[in-house]
């Protein structure tokens, strides 16, 4: 069971994470349907908005609460984020509020506890509230995806990409009922499940990277095919090491190399994005967006690291 403090603090650094994950899922959702589904449009604006304002008031809490380790690994915001969002915002009209992005790079992290009782009663309604904002971007996802593949919808979003948020979505949504039953949502008992699960987004990361270069991109091609190779193996090989913790340990390490690379390879593929310097169909948000996930994920090996 967490105990006081340990509940705010992972309340908010999972918050911090995932809510902005989240209202950039309903942006990309925005930006890639066509202008017949304006009620598609509408939603997926709406729920930007919802998340948004949680994440702005998550934000507020969270300063000299969170870890400096955390902020330090860029997994919240990164130095490219607000770029990335300006650069976004300017080519597909959609409105970002990078006021949020602001605070959070100005974040500082504190020390553990004791917090005030006013502090803990907050963040379990922000936790409640975030709940059934989850539930509904899940279910638009799953309408969004069953849409696509009865060939009633069309997005410029692959339906792979569209089942693959709606994974994290889940996960989140199942993050938050932990944390408000006093478990931790990252539990090293939960190791070899989570890194099953992270080590498949990755891999599909690098198979969505690839399909949006231009076809001229051909060592970019074949970096992003041989990191996804790499990461599907080691998916394979969490699922095969949930009772086996020699194993478990093995591929931790090994997770924690190619998640290592696979992170400075994203982040330097959005910064040439931001320089105009790759030929792709790529949303310059998108390569932030999947660094931070990918910062996240090390972030979490290490932890499992130290408990193994």
């Amino acid at each position: 069971m967490l105990t006081k403090s340990e509940y705010i603090r992972k309340s908010l650094e999972t918050n911090l994470f995932f809510l902005r994950i989240m209202k950039e899922h309903a942006l990309f959702l925005e930006a890639g349907f066509v202008c017949k589904d304006i009620n598609h449009i509408r939603e997926a604006e709406r729920l930007k908005n919802e998340f948004s304002r949680l994440l702005a008031e998550a934000v507020s809490l969270a300063n000299g609460v969170v870890s400096p380790e955390l902020l330090s690994v860029e997994a919240i915001v990164t130095d490219n984020t607000l770029a990335a969002e300006q650069a976004t915002e300017n080519l597909s009209g959609i409105p970002i509020n990078t006021a949020i992005t602001r605070a959070e790079l100005a974040l500082t992290g504190g020390f553990p506890g004791p917090y005030p009782p006013v502090l803990e009663n907050r963040i379990s309604l922000l936790n409640q509230r975030a709940i059934p904002l989850t539930d509904a971007i899940i279910n638009f996802k799953g309408m969004v995806l069953n849409g696509m593949l009865s060939c009633r919808l069309y997005t410029t979003l692959f339906p792979l990409l569209i089942d693959h948020i709606r994974r994290e979505a889940i996960l989140y949504r199942n993050s938050l009922i932990r944390l408000q039953s006093r478990l931790d949502p990252d539990d090293p008992a939960m190791a070899a499940q989570l890194e099953a699960f992270w080590n498949r987004i990755m891999a599909e990361h690098s198979l969505f990277i690839r399909n949006l270069l231009d076809p001229t991109e051909v060592e970019l091609f074949n970096t992003t095919q041989a990191f996804a190779a790499r990461f599907e193996k080691l998916e394979d090989a969490a699922e095969a090491a949930e009772s086996n913790e020699p194993a478990l340990e093995k591929v931790t390490r090994q997770s924690l190399e190619a998640t290592r690379e696979i992170s400075t390879f994203k982040e330097q593929a959005t910064e040439l994005i931001l320089m105009h310097k790759i030929k792709s169909i790529i949303v310059p948000l998108l390569g932030d967006h999947v660094t931070r996930e990918a910062n996240h994920f090390l972030h979490l090996l290490k932890h499992f690291e130290k408990t193994l």
